[in-house]
């Protein structure tokens, strides 16, 4: 049965949102600040793609198994989502205190990997946690705020190191094999918000205690032998794949094109300014960010106002649109070689990012068994992270000898990849039967 849920005010969706805003400044250095990371550290350019492997294999193993996990964890004291981002977040922190100082190219991709686990441990069960908490009615809502605080993560993140590389940078920092001491600045912000404002929405936020019916089967686990604990998240993932909804399957195939075509965009700005605007690797970095600090803007001011949009005209339109939108944000960037005329485009891709963050998992909360919700929220992130995982692995080579090693023709493949996906959104119909799975 589905378990009556009070609604909450304005100010309480905000306060159980707000450690999102660290796991999303994270995120924003790792979207922004790695890749020319590794740069400095001597990583080719068609190395990149294979570099950043760690977020798709801890996102497809971690988050699908901490999704499990946490529909079977109750504690009086801490609940049952807050313990699995919290210890991410304590995770991620010591992680980026520690990047900056990274020696060698390995050690920064060591780095990566442990940072990707701790975000990823936080980010899935943060949004089965707004499922848990929301009525139905207030479901667009509590995810467009995250989307809001999505934005305004990585707003800050790009908005440090567009500020450290203006007041600390200089031609003096273009060294090989070393790492420029104005972006540990922003490594130090991170640190600090993650685990801060993690803490907050802990403190501000209590969770809704299980029904009797769960927490008879979350004390039969607790019951059951530590081998049988450990092998129970992978036997619920199998088993709730092959009871997924449809609709899921069809949001999969629009993830496949929308999150292969934005891990290029995220890996090939900083050497598509290097050959269109003939800029350093620290000045393309710097206006990487600019343009990660612009769309994100753009993604805070709409995330909310998506919210009426969406209950207006329907998710699957308002979400088709904006994947066309930033299809053609991409097809212009690399003809622009102003350095502010060339953030126009974001824009289109703020309000994009704004609806890719929020629209889909609106949808999927609706059509998913509400005991099961953090399972399959770990399943939709798979579905995230499996195109990145074929993006690191093939597009390497599409690169070097299809696209000529040539950061243009990267970011037209990725606009072409994000016309088809918005193609594919027009095909997010839910069945009437689609919309009683949560029962």
């Amino acid at each position: 049965m589905k378990i009556k849920k009070p609604s909450l005010s304005f100010w309480q969706i905000f306060n159980m949102n707000v450690g999102f805003l660290g796991i999303q400044y994270s995120f924003g250095l790792q979207q922004t600040a790695i890749n020319p990371i590794f740069l400095y550290l001597g990583a080719p350019e068609e190395m990149l793609p294979i570099l950043n492997i760690a977020g798709p294999i801890t996102g497809l193993v971690v988050q699908p198994i901490i999704g499990a996990m946490s529909d079977k964890t109750w504690s009086e004291r801490w609940g049952r989502r807050k313990p699995y981002f919290l210890i991410g977040a304590i995770l991620g922190s010591l992680c980026l205190f520690a990047f900056p100082h990274s020696p060698l190219l390995w050690f920064a991709v060591g780095l990566l990997w442990i940072l990707d686990v701790g975000n990823n441990m936080a980010m899935e069960p943060y949004r089965a946690f707004v499922g848990d908490k929301l009525p139905e009615k207030q479901l667009s809502l509590g995810y467009q705020m995250q989307s809001l605080f999505v934005g305004a993560g990585i707003l800050l993140a790009n908005g440090s190191i567009v500020l450290f590389q203006y007041l600390f940078g200089g031609e003096s920092v273009e060294v090989a094999g070393t790492i420029p001491t104005w972006l540990y600045y922003s490594f130090y912000i991170g640190a600090i918000l993650s685990i801060t404002t993690i803490l907050y929405s802990v403190l501000k936020t209590p969770e809704i205690p299980p029904s009797s019916e769960e927490l008879s089967d979350i004390n039969t686990v607790k019951a059951k032998p530590f081998i049988e604990r450990i092998a129970l998240p992978f036997k619920e993932i199998i088993a709730a794949i092959k009871k997924m909804p449809k609709f899921m399957w069809r949001v999969g195939a629009v993830y496949l094109f929308q999150w292969y075509a934005l891990f290029i965009y995220w890996q090939y700005t900083t050497p598509l300014f290097k050959l269109t605007m003939g800029y350093s690797t620290g000045e393309a970095a710097s206006q990487s960010a600019q343009m990660s600090l612009t769309y994100n803007i753009v993604t805070m001011v709409v995330a909310l106002a998506l919210v009426p949009l969406t209950l207006k005209f329907g998710g699957k339109k308002i979400y088709a649109l904006s994947l066309f939108g930033t299809a053609i944000s991409l097809c212009t960037i690399p003809f622009i070689s102003d350095p502010f005329l060339v953030l126009a485009p974001m824009v289109l891709f703020g309000v994009g990012w704004a609806a890719m963050m929020g629209i889909p998992y609106t949808m999927v909360s609706k059509v998913v068994p509400q005991d099961k919700r953090g399972v399959y929220m770990g399943i939709l992130n798979m579905m995230i992270v499996i195109p990145m995982g074929i993006e690191t692995l093939t597009f390497g080579p599409i690169y070097k000898c299809l696209l000529g090693n040539n950061a243009i023709n990267a970011m037209l493949f990725a606009s072409a990849f994000f016309a088809i996906s918005g193609f594919l959104a027009l095909r997010l119909n839910v069945s009437s039967k689609e919309k009683e799975g949560n029962l």
